[in-house]
């Protein structure tokens, strides 16, 4: 079967109407009819079920454009892969950090680009109210996100940073006097509610809803910024468990940066939509694991 009666296929048995197939692939719906035909002869039994009203897979059809549709998408994306061979690694990376993160990926960032001249990185601001929004619109093609990150349409490759955790508080609290603090110590205190687009599972891996010993740890109000965030820690109104990066590059009055000294490890690690993946963001992945994972620095100045 040639590759233009599988287009031709697949594009009818996603529209289901010959002219409308024939319309979207520049050709006659005679071209359409015969194609279709051609490959009933071949197989042997019917493809569609066509009326005067309504074109319809057979189960015969059904069965060819599930196991069509897998080739043809090996095809293109074989296809796809060789030109971006050719062609060399090139071209643009959207990266997307929340905060000052970005500043944390320069080495990183400068080795990539050592290695792959015609390659830049452009540093996009994202928030933790609504992570993985950009990376299915389109609009970055990497992340750096806190592990665990289990969603079936995004891949998930090296940790690039690691770090520990804070509590911050407002300064008036009865918290903030001491040295340190506990992840039991979130039991029965309010902390941030960071909205109806972030899953449960990614968010309770900073904050969970009830500490080891099983005590609630309640949610407050609703922040979709960092900065939003900040404003109501200042106002005495949640605490909230960051990463500890913040007391080296925040330094907000009214709040105070507590460690955790129980807290689990943050790894930090990219992840991109599967689909989108090409020979830039495969050469920005292969960086990283040779660069591996580095700790962030929490110290001030």
């Amino acid at each position: 079967m040639e590759l233009r009666d599988i287009e031709i296929f697949l594009a009818l048995a996603e529209e289901l109407h010959f002219g409308r197939t024939a319309e979207r692939l520049h050709i006659s719906q005679a071209r359409v009819s015969q194609a279709i035909k051609k490959q009933e002869r071949r197989i042997g039994a019917a493809l569609f079920d066509r009326t005067s009203r309504s074109v319809t897979l057979t189960p015969v059809g059904e069965v060819l454009r599930v196991e069509l549709q897998q080739a043809y998408d090996l095809i293109h994306g074989g296809l796809a892969r060789a030109t971006e061979a050719a062609l060399g690694v090139r071209g643009t990376l959207r990266l997307g950090v929340m905060g000052v993160l970005g500043s944390e990926m320069r080495p990183l960032i400068d080795t990539f680009r050592a290695r792959h001249p015609d390659c830049d990185v452009d540093v996009v601001e994202i928030h933790f109210s609504d992570p993985f929004a950009l990376l299915r619109t389109g609009g970055t093609d990497v992340q750096l996100l806190w592990r665990p990150v289990h969603e079936p349409d995004l891949s998930v490759g090296p940790t690039v940073l690691t770090e520990g955790r804070v509590l911050a508080v407002a300064t008036g609290s009865e918290l903030a006097g001491r040295e340190s603090v506990s992840m039991e110590d979130l039991a029965d205190r309010t902390v941030l509610d960071p909205g109806p687009l972030v899953p449960d599972y990614w968010f309770e891996a900073m904050v969970p809803k009830v500490t080891e010993s099983g005590r609630p740890v309640p949610r407050g109000q609703v922040a979709r910024t960092f900065h939003e965030l900040l404003a109501l820690l200042a106002a005495g109104q949640l605490i909230c468990p960051l990463n500890a990066h913040v007391r080296r590059y925040y330094t907000p009055p009214g709040i105070t940066f507590l460690p955790i000294h129980d807290a689990p490890v943050t790894q930090w690690a990219l992840v991109w939509p599967t689909a989108a993946e090409n020979a830039r963001l495969r050469a920005f992945v292969q960086t990283a694991t040779d660069v591996g994972p580095r700790p962030v620095s929490d110290r001030i100045g």
